[in-house]
């Protein structure tokens, strides 16, 4: 079949759609912006599915979601939205979204906000995110990268402001600061880190901020640093980075969840920690223990391979052809 995702930003484009090509679907990606070439497009690929995706600069004005409404309702053709905003931005951008741009069916990361789609009228399920090995797969560590620890993530301290005791600071501050404490560097790949040093003990040092990283050069840091500090948002979510680190081979300290544990095993896939005692305890046996750290991470690269968007394309269209969304003629 043949697919068209409104989307052109790296985070999204080499994930789910390359997903779909790896089933032997036709995939197109295409700035929803670009007016002309959507037209062009929508007209010459005559598309079976249209697929729009969370918060990025493809949507993320009202002007611009309505602009996605028009064309998708003027083709007539399904539109699925992917909800990778919930739960924290729900209200502020999927609801919104969902009644400017009106998908015919609507996935989200949050089980716990399909009841409440439905609620609404709205043909829902959940769809976790993945990870596809066009971009996150092993490689040889590369010297640029090599380091004791790295962190790939943006600071967000805008968020600090607001919601001092998210999740996601909580579990940052006891993954980052043993590290800190000891004096153990830490290489930053991200926004804003030298607007978040108030949130630790000590400050970050300057020479430790490494600044962006493009997304498709992050298995590079993946495979080069001893170990990888991935954090968590929510307690009943895994992040996106959970699935990448480990299917490029990273040896992953994360937050000790429910979800971490429901779907990998500690010790065994990744390690955990629900403590600055403990990441300390961890750091420095692991550390010290590298045949340790490489048979965790050989057996995390095995347990991932499942959660790959290769397995999300088959979940979304079983999906879709049960809620009759798509029919099986469309597929073959």
């Amino acid at each position: 079949m043949k697919i068209l995702f409104l989307e052109t930003h790296p985070m999204w484009v080499f994930g789910l759609p390359n997903g779909f090509k790896d089933l032997g679907h036709e995939v197109k990606t295409v700035d929803p912006n670009n007016e002309q070439l959507l037209q062009e497009v929508l007209k010459e690929f005559k598309p079976d599915i249209i697929f729009s995706i969370g918060w990025t600069p493809a949507n993320d004005t009202p002007e611009k979601q309505e602009r996605i409404g028009y064309y998708t309702k003027l083709s007539g053709i399904p539109h699925i939205y992917w909800a990778t905003e919930d739960p924290g931005y729900t209200e502020e951008f999927s609801l919104p979204y969902i009644e400017r741009a009106n998908p015919s069916f609507v996935f989200t990361i949050c089980s716990e906000k399909v009841s409440e789609y439905q609620s609404l009228g709205l043909d829902a399920a959940h769809l976790d995110f993945g990870f596809h090995s066009s971009v996150h797969c092993p490689v040889p560590p590369h010297k640029k990268f090599l380091s004791t620890a790295a962190l790939v993530a943006n600071g967000y301290p805008k968020l600090y402001e607001k919601q001092p005791n998210h999740q996601r600071f909580d579990s940052l501050t006891k993954l980052v600061e043993p590290f800190l404490d000891q004096d153990i560097k830490i290489d930053f790949y991200g926004r804003y880190w030298d607007k978040m040093k108030e949130i630790f003990n000590n400050d970050i040092p300057s020479e430790w901020i490494k600044g962006y990283l493009p997304y498709t050069k992050a298995n590079k840091v993946y495979c080069s640093a001893e170990i990888i500090i991935g954090v968590q948002n929510k307690m009943t979510q895994l992040t996106q980075r959970t699935y990448e680190i480990l299917a490029s081979g990273g040896f992953l300290l994360t937050t000790d969840t429910p979800e971490v544990r429901k779907h990998f095993v500690p010790g065994k896939d990744l390690i955990v920690s629900s403590s600055k005692d403990e990441t300390l305890e961890l750091l420095h046996y692991y550390l010290n223990n590298p045949d340790q750290r490489k048979k965790i991470r050989e057996q995390g690269l095995k347990s991932v391979a499942k959660h790959s968007y290769n397995s999300r394309a088959k979940m979304i269209l079983e999906t879709l052809l049960k809620r009759k969304i798509i029919s099986w003629s469309t597929i073959y």
